[in-house]
């Protein structure tokens, strides 16, 4: 990592440790930016993880995409290009030295500005990819985060100055490394574009069943032409991405407040409480009961 990188990796680590007095995530003054800290190794948290950009300044983390790990450290970033259900873990973090990092949520819409602006030569849609990535950060892509981030200690600016940074922030992701996979999301032909689709519907109505051939309609694909091309964008199936979807709901309806867990089976599609029990323990590790008491615990 050169000096330069170094020294401003330092600087933007202390702007976030000013607005993360305490654990966890922290909204921030523009809506799409959030800021995490953690002083100590987590076990994994489970989340639906919108379309972001995230950098580790300090310490290292995992993600989960399904059975395929990404691990970035402050000499990486990390791209979710649509919306996923992942499992996160901090890795490496102490009081001493805590993880901190930032995540920059986007829109499809946003991408395709900067490709229609830019005029920036568009590459062949048969490229799918991964919809998490994890490329080489360099000083220009961190420099635009940056003055984005010290936006915060000059609010005023923030109308005007932070659309166009994070603009330049999404420009300089699509000329790097994997820059073909989040072009992508933006082009209505490519098959991508069509996945996003599909994934809407299914984060819209995660409680509803779905007919297979209803959803290779919505992307305008063969049946088998959907399963393909979702595996190899989403590293799982549909109806596992659906399950993650409303075992993920559960959990947070269990932690809401105390609810019998046949009757949120029930809310999030589950027809049978016994197969909700058993699919819930094989992701978290732990029946809902048990489960919700040991996180209610802090165990």
């Amino acid at each position: 990592m050169s000096e330069q990188l170094f020294q401003e990796q330092a600087k933007l680590a202390k702007l976030i440790a000013r607005y993360t007095a305490g654990e966890g995530i922290h909204p921030t003054a523009m809506p799409a930016l959030f800021f995490n800290r953690a002083t100590l190794v987590t076990g994994p948290s489970y989340s639906i993880l919108k379309p972001a950009l995230c950098i580790v300044v300090q310490g290292e983390k995992d993600i989960w995409l399904a059975k395929e790990r990404f691990r970035y450290t402050p000499a990486d970033y990390l791209v979710a290009s649509l919306e996923v259900p992942v499992s996160g873990q901090v890795v490496a973090a102490s009081p001493e030295i805590p993880y901190l990092s930032l995540k920059l949520e986007f829109t499809p819409n946003q991408v395709l500005e900067v490709l229609n602006d830019f005029k920036m030569p568009t590459r062949p849609k048969e490229q799918n990819g991964r919809a998490i990535f994890v490329s080489r950060l360099d000083l220009p892509l961190l420099d635009a985060v940056s003055r984005l981030a010290h936006l915060l200690d000059h609010p005023a600016d923030i109308p005007m100055l932070a659309p166009l940074f994070t603009k330049e922030i999404l420009y300089r992701v699509l000329q790097g490394q994997h820059g073909v996979v989040l072009e992508q999301i933006a082009l209505a032909s490519s098959n991508v574009y069509r996945i996003k689709d599909v994934i809407e519907r299914l984060v819209k109505n995660y409680n509803q069943p779905f007919r297979i051939e209803d959803l290779a309609d919505i992307a305008n694909m063969s049946v088998s032409s959907l399963h393909r091309h979702f595996r190899e964008v989403i590293s799982m199936s549909p109806i596992q991405f659906q399950k993650q979807l409303r075992l993920q709901e559960a959990r947070k309806l269990l932690l809401a407040k105390s609810t019998d867990a046949a009757d949120v089976a029930f809310q999030v599609g589950y027809e049978s409480p016994s197969q909700f029990s058993r699919e819930y323990a094989r992701l978290f590790g732990y029946p809902p009961r048990e489960d919700v008491k040991r996180l209610r615990s802090g165990v």
